[in-house]
């Protein structure tokens, strides 16, 4: 891979996996390959890898094409399971999108920081909080896979630079004080 070019996966939010799959015409899906070949997965089904065509032919076994309505349920799927967002790219064309992986911080080789698929983009978004609202009750610092959120004492502390822009820890807040902005 050329430096400058990005890499194979890349995080969203479940609002543009919404996108990908609206503009989509066909679906296919096989089962995660991290699932399969790691210590198994605790968070979700196995089958969780979407394509938008048939040319890469999954990326574990049971590779078959499913409809609109499945896609839609691998969308509910990674909204209760919390699940990180994570589309992949043509290899020979870097800037299309061939489908979405629905990860996990249980058994996914990003997580685990495992070879070169560890390596992911960041998403077109980052997390902020309106400290006066936040409470500093952690559950963001639980819900953030990224190790993006701490707290220090009473406080919370973000390192936004750790922030993928995946929209978890918006999902748990209870005080409802994070947003997501445009990356800089």
């Amino acid at each position: 891979m050329k430096s400058d070019e990005p890499h194979f996966h890349y995080v969203a939010t479940r609002g543009e996996a919404e996108e990908l799959i609206a503009a989509a015409e066909r679906f296919w899906v096989s089962n995660c390959g991290c699932r399969e070949e790691g210590p198994g997965c605790q968070r979700s089904r196995a089958d969780v890898c979407l394509f938008f065509d048939p040319a890469m032919g999954g990326t574990g076994s049971d590779f078959h094409e499913v409809d609109r309505a499945f896609a839609a349920d691998l969308l509910r799927e990674a909204e209760e399971k919390r699940l990180v967002v994570r589309p992949f790219r043509y290899d020979e064309d870097r800037t299309r999108t061939q489908g979405v992986c629905f990860c996990c911080d249980d058994c996914c080789y990003y997580f685990r920081g495992e070879e070169e698929q560890a390596e992911c983009d960041r998403g077109k978004y980052v997390a902020r909080t309106d400290y006066e609202a936040c409470a500093a009750c952690g559950t963001c610092v639980e819900g953030c896979y990224f190790g993006a959120r701490a707290l220090e004492g009473e406080a919370l502390a973000v390192a936004e630079e750790r922030c993928y822009g995946c929209g978890l820890c918006l999902d748990v807040c209870p005080e409802g004080c994070i947003t997501l902005a445009a990356r800089g």
